[in-house]
């Protein structure tokens, strides 16, 4: 391994050594001291991500907020303009003429009971879920079940709704949400290594300008104390966002 550095600590040393050469070469790219511009570190991520899949690229951010109060906690949803590389399947809780309108709009799943006792069966098989506004008190009961993955309609990410053309076609064109820990951390998709330098900088650009649009005006102090670029298998690389504060 080369022994320690001044820049690598002895877990670290070990995290390395179970990740294989491979990652420890991807790792000699990055300065960890250097605080990179979108555009150097989009160029950086794609260099590093060499898994023998097309991995996920991310923003990683810490924010200076206390979740914990109610003033500072953050959750919402953006539309990437060149998608996530991922198309998500959508069920819908709807009746009637909504659920028309869900399955032309490209639903992958419509209905209301049937679906509510197929998931508490254990079924699973679809990425977001958007429910009108009357399902709520039905859907609601299932709250134990999708709270936890992250996958309840919320109103604030735009999935309680009767516009459901609008929100359909919202998430099958890219967007995501996102949502802030207990810790003040947020992880967002911003895409895959296969995508364009350029396609992949507008996605981050729009997450990172997203994020400051919903600062909290009860937040204190650095609103974006660390913000890095990552992939599924690689190094992080560390965000210059003195633009964007």
């Amino acid at each position: 391994m080369g022994g320690l550095t001044a820049k690598t600590t002895f877990e670290e040393e070990r995290t390395l050594a179970k990740r294989g050469k491979k990652y420890e070469e991807m790792v000699k790219l990055v300065d960890r001291e250097k605080a990179y511009g979108v555009n150097e570190a989009v160029e950086l991520i794609k260099k590093t991500s060499k898994a023998n899949f097309d991995e996920t690229i991310e923003v990683a951010a810490r924010l200076g907020v206390d979740p914990k109060k109610a003033d500072q906690q953050i959750r919402g949803a953006v539309v990437l303009p060149h998608g996530t590389g991922k198309t998500k399947r959508v069920l819908v809780f709807a009746k009637g003429d909504k659920a028309k309108e869900a399955e032309a709009a490209g639903a992958d799943f419509v209905g209301d009971e049937e679906y509510i006792n197929k998931i508490n069966q254990g079924w699973f098989d679809f990425d977001v879920v958007v429910a009108t506004p009357d399902m709520m008190a039905q859907v609601g009961k299932l709250g134990r079940t999708l709270g936890p993955k992250g996958l309840m309609p919320n109103p604030k990410t735009g999935t309680v709704t009767f516009e459901l053309d609008k929100a359909i076609q919202e998430i099958k064109a890219g967007k995501v949400e996102y949502r802030v820990d207990k810790a003040g951390n947020i992880h967002v998709p911003v895409g895959k290594a296969s995508f364009g330098d350029e396609s992949l900088t507008e996605n981050i650009e729009t997450v990172l300008e997203t994020l400051v649009k919903v600062k909290p005006s009860a937040a204190k102090g650095t609103y974006m104390r660390n913000v890095s670029l990552t992939s599924t298998m690689g190094p992080g690389v560390k965000l210059n966002v003195s633009a964007y504060k």
